[in-house]
Parts: structure tokens; sequence; C-alpha cells
């Protein structure tokens, strides 16, 4: 491994490809239909309690903004609302809420807001946690397409096989890498609301593990377990510390059983064994500032896997269109799946 190929990755936003450049171009989220979310969580409403479960469709909408609306038609605080996660704005987007209403009802069948449909509701004796969802399904429509459609098909053969690099990609920064940008001014003393910090801290933290995962690709490791690994079981965030010298690790790792993983920075070091440590920290010197920041913040330090797969993968062309279909666990983006295969003509924002 050698830091110095840190370069370009270092920056958070560049992103360099593990095999060849796409083989499409194509216009991404031309329509809303044309990005589909369906939220996939562990459990359903369980019939009972003091929250109403709504299963609710939106396009054009950002989740925060409508579990505001929720709370504003319900007359409760923000903090009765329960969601699992950010979804896509541009898109339409299937997931689920909570309105903890203790000993009342509210007919929601007056809700009307532009750009929302109530597809179920039910009671539930639980608020719904952020991150407890499992993953997301996707239904992905990629428009104009231009490129070189054999070439296309072997690509997503093979991102069905072994994975992409799993990026955290660009709506994550926000525009222009105003998050990161926010982030340093958090740690240079400036006050920030309660979803700007949150905003802030998820960049700054996704721009250090960019940083080393795009140094992976560059070396050729992103997919192997190297000496001193911490790896991570597939489909869990469990972590744990490469045994040397087992040569059964690396054949897991080849079927996708167990992936290596790069830092999500926080206020203590893990077991990482100290060459891979040492190059983490070169990789991502760049943002030394970043890392003294999240420090001081006291962030618990956790890992991400470096590689993602898309489950029940499957690709068709139209005439004009690529048509892809997957499942992602929570936190991977699609669109670290989708450039692997076409590059998008218009970037998603959130």
């Amino acid at each position: 491994m050698n830091g110095s190929h840190a370069g370009d990755a270092a920056q958070g936003l560049s992103m360099p490809f593990a095999r060849e450049a796409p083989a499409l171009i194509g216009a991404l989220k031309s329509t809303p239909e044309d990005f589909v979310v369906d939220e996939i969580l562990p459990y359903g409403p369980d019939g009972k309690g003091e929250h109403d479960w709504l299963h609710v469709e939106k396009r054009g909408v950002n989740s925060a903004w409508l579990a505001a609306q929720l709370a504003r038609f319900a007359g409760v605080r923000e903090v009765a609302i329960g969601f699992a996660g950010q979804k896509d704005r541009i898109g339409v987007t299937r997931q689920f809420f909570t309105v903890q209403l203790p000993g009342r009802r509210v007919d929601w069948s007056a809700f009307a807001v532009e750009g929302v449909r109530l597809l179920d509701v039910q009671r539930h004796s639980r608020k719904i946690q952020r991150g407890s969802n499992d993953g997301n399904r996707f239904e992905i429509t990629l428009r104009e397409i231009v490129g070189d459609r054999t070439r296309a098909q072997e690509q997503l053969a093979t991102l069905a096989i072994s994975g992409a690099p799993n990026y955290f990609t660009e709506q994550r920064f926000g525009h222009g890498g105003s998050n990161l940008s926010r982030a340093r001014a958090l740690f240079t003393g400036s006050k920030l609301d309660r979803a700007q910090r949150s905003f802030a801290l998820s960049a700054a933290r996704s721009a250090i593990f960019n940083a080393v995962l795009g140094a992976r690709v560059v070396d050729g490791t992103w997919d192997r377990i190297l000496p001193g690994e911490i790896a991570m079981l597939d489909g869990s965030n469990a972590w744990f510390k490469t045994v040397p010298d087992d040569p059964d690790l690396n054949a897991r790792c080849a079927r996708c059983e167990i992936h290596p993983t790069g830092p999500l920075w926080g206020s203590e070091a893990l077991p990482l064994g100290a060459e891979l440590a040492s190059f983490e920290d070169d990789c991502s010197r760049s943002f030394d500032d970043l890392k003294l920041g999240l420090a001081r913040e006291r962030l618990d330090s956790a890992r991400r896997t470096l590689r993602i797969r898309p489950g029940d993968l499957t690709g068709s062309f139209t005439a004009d269109a690529l048509q892809m279909s997957f499942t992602l666990p929570a936190g991977a983006y699609a669109t670290a799946v989708l450039r692997q295969v076409c590059r998008p003509s218009m970037l998603p924002s959130q």
C-alpha cells in the first residue's frame, strides 16, 4: 500500500473507479418515477400501542420536512415523529413514519400535502428509531443511454458477483461540499442547529472514509483482507479483528461473506493493525482538521465496509433506457452502484 495514492481521493468527492470506467452515459432522474425507493424495515406494525404507523409515498419531498408536516397536522411536537432515515427528495419514495398519539386518534384521511400520499395507517407500540431500517429496494431507469451495451451487461454481471466500492456519494456532502464547510465552521467555534450539526458531522466522517477507500481502490486492496484488518460480516454491522495468517479470510472475502472496512472517525482507536492504521492516517492527512474536530466531539469510532454488493440485481435495456433494480443495506448509496455502469448526466441532490 502507498499513502501517496490518496491524491484526489483525499478530497472526499473524488471516487476512483475500482475497475474500468462505466460503459454508458445516461440521464438520471429525468422524472421522479425514474428513481423509486421502497424502504425495508425488519418489522411491521403490531396493531396496538399509542403510535400511528404510516406508510407514505412521497414525490419531490424531503423526509425531515415531511416529518414536520405530519407533526403539525397531528398537533404534536416533531420529537413525536419517528422515521428510520432520510430518503432522496428527487424520486418516488415509499417509507414508514410513526406518530406518537397517546390516548387519541387522528383522521389521517384529511391530511393533504402536495406530493404525498398515505398508503396505509395502522397502530404500533413503539416509535421508529433512526437507523432501524434493514435497507432499501431501488427501481431505477436511466434514459438517453449512450455507450457500449454489451460491456455494460458485463459490468452488471461483475457487480452482482463482486460488488462495488461503498462510497458516500455527492448528496452526503451537500451542494459544492457545503456540509464539509459547515463541519469546519463547527470545529472552529460556529454554532449550528441540530440538523445542520448532524449533516456536518456525517460529512466529515464520510470524507475521511472516502479518502481511505479511494486509496485502497487505487492500490487494488479495497476487496481484500489485509494484515491487521478489521473485517465485517456481510449483511451485519458486526466487525471483528482478523487473525494473522488465517488462510480462509480472503477466500471468505472473495465469496463476499466478509468485507474489509474503513474508518468512521471518532474519539477512540479501534484494534487495527499498526501498518494499516498508519496507512489510513496517511491517506486521510488532508482531513487532519476534521479528525481532530470529530475526536473533540467525542463521537464513537466505528467501521464501515469498503465494499457493497447489491442484492437481486437485474438490468435490462429498452430502446433508449437502462432499467435496474436491486436492494442495498441501510447506509449504502444507489449512486455508488450506478456509477460502475453508467455515468449519470444529472447527479442527484437531497
